[in-house]
């Protein structure tokens, strides 16, 4: 015998229906709020007004052509080479900050010693986890600023 297919059906399919999409979303949303780490900028109308320099900082640091080679060795330390087109960039001071993507870690200051052939290795590992890197190069008066990822 086949049963028909009534009113009350279709509002039990609706209610599922509207149950599991309104559950996933919290479940969304949840994760979302308890996994963002903090705000981009403090205050987005601020940061506007300095974007055009901003702009003019990163076209001036892409005339000076300076690279970096950005490595993690085994022990977790990292190695930064930088170089201009001439070559290695030898008289460079390099200083960093890792920051946790999630800010669940505090930040990082990390120190450099420099070796005869203009590379830079940390002093001390980066724990494991994932990490940006901010790196300021400074040079002949210069200052450029990176940012690389170092994967977990």
């Amino acid at each position: 015998m086949i049963r028909r297919f009534t009113g009350w059906h279709m509002l039990g399919v609706m209610l599922a229906m509207f149950g599991v999409i309104i559950t996933v979303n919290f479940i969304m949303a949840g994760y979302a709020v308890r996994t963002f780490g903090g705000t981009v900028v403090d205050n987005s109308y601020v940061a506007s007004q300095h974007y055009n320099r901003w702009l003019a900082e990163a076209r001036a640091q892409d005339r000076l052509g300076w690279t970096l080679d950005v490595t993690l060795d085994a022990g977790r330390r990292l190695h930064i080479g930088t170089h201009t087109a001439a070559g290695p960039l030898a008289d460079a001071t390099v200083s960093a900050v890792a920051r946790h993507p999630l800010g669940r870690a505090p930040e990082r200051t990390i120190a450099f010693t420099a070796d005869a052939q203009g590379n830079h290795v940390a002093a001390q590992p980066l724990p494991p986890g994932r990490w940006l890197i901010r790196i300021d190069v400074r040079s002949g008066g210069h200052v450029a600023h990176f940012l690389d990822d170092v994967p977990a």
